[in-house]
């Protein structure tokens, strides 16, 4: 998955900064990640109509991993994965920034 999740970045950047066709996004993804063609197809079509999703996808992917940790260290043995989960999905889309201060005021009530 962590091939696929740089591949995607590669081609989103690609396409919109390089200004890559589809088939050189194609070829590209066929040749570094093992998925099948009409799989790649999904993939590069998703890209060429949503710039930047990719890369914003995986900022967010990154900073909900910061938090988890952030969260399993000051609570050690009191954190409960069901309640991150819980806190993370229970707001909605927000801002990172404010699931952020979420994360930050849930640690300040459970230490």
């Amino acid at each position: 998955m962590q091939a696929r999740r740089a591949a995607r970045l590669v081609i989103d950047t690609g396409i919109h900064s390089k200004k890559w066709s589809f088939d050189e996004a194609f070829t590209f993804m066929i040749e570094n990640t093992g998925m099948t063609e009409y799989d790649v197809q999904g993939e590069v079509s998703r890209s060429i109509v949503w710039p930047g999703q990719e890369c914003s996808y995986y900022v967010g992917y990154l900073k909900i991993l910061e938090l988890r940790q952030r969260m399993q260290k000051a609570l050690g043995d009191k954190f409960d994965i069901k309640a991150f989960h819980d806190l993370v999905l229970g707001g909605g889309p927000v801002p990172l920034a404010v699931l952020e201060q979420e994360v930050n005021d849930y640690l300040a009530v459970s230490q």
